[in-house]
């Protein structure tokens, strides 16, 4: 091993800067190249009644084994072999109505071609990820994906960094592609991932999560003091304005009551409805929290009331609690 040389931190950071450069610029080749056979391969296995088998050896194996495991979580059956183990018995598992992903740069890889061989002669479909449209392994596929490389970001361009970086992009794609042809949701995402937090917060509603009990509400006819009385013994920071059959007509929080502040004085007499907000936002007890939370975080509200499909508010929910409800889930 050579004498290791001493490196400022801008060269350090310069190295740095390269591999970014070498990478971005592998994967903006690939995808100016990507065409009708990546529609071909995403047709093909939608049209599989098997699994997606990957397979790949060395870098380009542990590649294929991120690959699988992506296609798996998002609604395509897959699963990984290695070619050594092929050899040995595990070809067995792959059936004629599955689909096989192969994976090698070179497209030279002996170990492929001796597994693939033997497969052909089964008439299994095989799609090929590979920096060589003219290889062995393009040769024996149905199916080319071409990956685009011009130096890998290793200094001696023998490390598989660019061109690995460029097949695990396209493995993303290809997962993405069938999981949006396939119509593959958010509820079918948590049923594929119930062990996970994201998974656990997709079962639930926010009629789930909302507060029940204590529905701090006030009639059209209240004044901003009865309203902050309401919010006060409720501890809910806002309050919904409704009518006579409870149908939410507008929206008091805190914020409101500041605004308030600032333009009038002896504000406790007013009306509710000079300083409410009309027309507010509210949640449907339907909605799933994930959503709720996504959509509290984007509008920048602390909370909103929930309405039933009439138009009735049943209750309100709050930001603190749903962040104390995704923590509690999340430990589940």
């Amino acid at each position: 091993m050579a004498k290791a040389k001493k490196h400022t931190q801008k060269q350090i950071l310069d190295i740095a800067s390269k591999v970014f450069r070498l990478e971005s610029e592998a994967l903006k080749a690939t995808a100016a190249v990507l065409g009708a056979d990546f529609v071909k391969a995403v047709e093909l296995i939608l049209a599989s009644k098997g699994r997606l088998v990957v397979v790949g050896i060395g870098k380009s194996g542990h590649i294929g084994r991120k690959i699988s495991a992506t296609l798996a979580s998002t609604g395509t059956p897959s699963f990984f072999v290695h070619p050594t183990e092929a050899l040995h018995g595990d070809l067995g598992m792959i059936t004629k109505a599955d689909v096989v992903l192969a994976l090698s740069f070179s497209g030279q890889t002996e170990e492929l071609s001796k597994i693939l061989t033997p497969l052909k002669k089964e008439k299994i479909k095989i799609i090929s990820m590979t920096g060589n449209k003219h290889s062995t392994l393009a040769k024996m596929s149905d199916i080319t994906i071409q990956i685009i490389v011009a130096k890998e970001a290793c200094p001696y361009n023998l490390a598989p960094t660019a061109s690995t970086t460029a097949m695990l992009a396209v493995g993303d794609a290809l997962a993405i592609a069938l999981m949006e042809t396939k119509g593959f949701n958010r509820e079918d995402f948590a049923l594929f991932h119930p062990g996970g937090s994201l998974g656990k917060l997709l079962a639930y509603d926010v009629k789930d999560i909302m507060f029940k009990g204590k529905n701090p509400t006030v009639p059209l006819n209240a004044t901003v003091q009865e309203a902050l009385l309401v919010m006060t013994k409720n501890k809910s920071g806002a309050a919904s304005v409704v009518d006579k059959a409870g149908k939410l007509k507008g929206y008091f929080t805190d914020g409101d009551l500041r605004r308030v502040l600032q333009n009038k004085k002896n504000i406790l007499s007013l009306k509710i409805t000079d300083v409410m907000t009309k027309n507010p936002f509210a949640f449907t007890a339907d909605i799933k929290a994930i959503e709720a939370a996504k959509i509290i975080n984007e509008k920048k509200f602390d909370n909103a009331p929930v309405v039933d499909k009439t138009g009735k508010v049943i209750g309100f929910l709050d930001k603190d609690n749903l962040i104390e409800f995704i923590a509690l889930v999340d430990k589940k």
